[in-house]
């Protein structure tokens, strides 16, 4: 071979690998992990859902990675701010929480838009708050427990929330309007601080998911008082709803749903919302969710833009017309 054809030779050995290379990157980016970012840390609500959907997720998605990232602190601000700048081609989304649709009615200054700076994918579930409360509190239902509370001082009871302005800060708030009876708010970082706060006594109660309360409740390191839902949970059943402890029409309902970065391409927008439909049909992951207090809702994206705008919508009304205290 002579001293040219050798060059030649490898000249194009070199445009092939490069070419090789090239073709490969797409692919390699296809299979880094898609990331769930949870804005509070493990044993809350959102981290347990995340948790029941990751391996199916994964299955869905061909075997790909799912990494479930738990990134707390102010009021789901940090997860939510960290998701907001993150690359927009589909593998880091939000596994948002009610605070998505709250935090811009009880917080000027947000680092982001929520409603500019992402792209909705899916509401996965919605879930009504349970009244969990430490075994010593006065009555076994939430009637009796606020007739008992009635007759001390004021601000005797505290409960536990996820922090400022969450959903299980202004429900409890707006029971406390129309019963006229106080309670003294006390934040924690997410939903497991809330329940061991509850369970070793520093709070009397707090308004977390089934999923959440599920295993102290049947520990019986907590007593449920009420469900705030249309109606009964099957797994509790002897439970009141708050509506039947003499709050007619009082519903308090918690959700999740799945958000993009602003700028993620249609396509990958589409192949999402289906793949967590799919994912959210499956019969095993159905079981799984409902026996943890979720109800399925697998809608699409402009079903939870429309979601968001209507829960911002409730309770800008309700901080407008109370004097709740959003500085604590």
């Amino acid at each position: 071979m002579t001293h040219t054809m050798k060059r030649i030779l490898a000249a194009l050995c070199a445009a092939a690998a490069a070419g090789g290379a090239m073709s490969a990157a797409p692919a390699a980016a296809e299979e880094r992990p898609l990331i769930l970012v949870v804005p509070y840390p493990p044993g809350g609500s959102t981290d347990i859902l995340a948790r029941i959907l990751q391996p199916r997720l994964s299955q869905q998605l061909g075997g790909r990675a799912v990494v479930v990232e738990s990134r707390p602190g102010a009021a789901s601000q940090i997860a939510t701010a960290f998701v907001a700048r993150a690359e927009p081609d589909g593998n880091t989304l939000l596994v948002s929480f009610d605070n998505h649709g709250i935090n811009p009615a009880v917080k000027p200054k947000l680092p982001y838009d929520t409603f500019k700076d992402f792209v909705a994918i899916s509401q996965t579930v919605r879930f009504p708050l349970v009244i969990g409360a430490n075994p010593s509190v006065p009555g076994d239902n939430l009637k009796a427990f606020l007739a008992a509370a009635a007759k001390e001082s004021p601000n005797k009871f505290n409960y536990a929330s996820t922090g400022v302005g969450s959903l299980n800060h202004l429900a409890p708030e707006e029971l406390k309007r129309l019963s006229k009876v106080e309670l003294l708010h006390v934040p924690y970082g997410g939903g497991g601080p809330a329940i061991q706060a509850v369970v070793g006594g520093q709070a009397n109660m707090t308004w977390l998911s089934f999923a959440a309360l599920r295993g102290q409740i049947q520990a019986g390191k907590i007593k449920p008082l009420a469900v705030a839902g249309e109606k009964r949970l099957p797994e509790l059943p002897n439970v009141p709803t708050v509506a039947e402890s003499g709050f007619p029409g009082f519903v308090a309902y918690s959700w999740s749903g799945m958000f993009a970065p602003k700028g993620t391409p249609d396509a990958t927008v589409k192949k999402l919302t289906a793949d967590f439909k799919a994912v959210l049909a499956d019969p095993e992951i159905k079981k799984k969710v409902t026996e943890a207090g979720f109800e399925i809702v697998a809608s699409d994206g402009p079903a939870l833009d429309a979601y968001v705008k209507s829960e911002y919508d409730r309770w800008s009304a309700f901080i407008k017309s109370s004097n709740i205290n959003l500085d604590n």
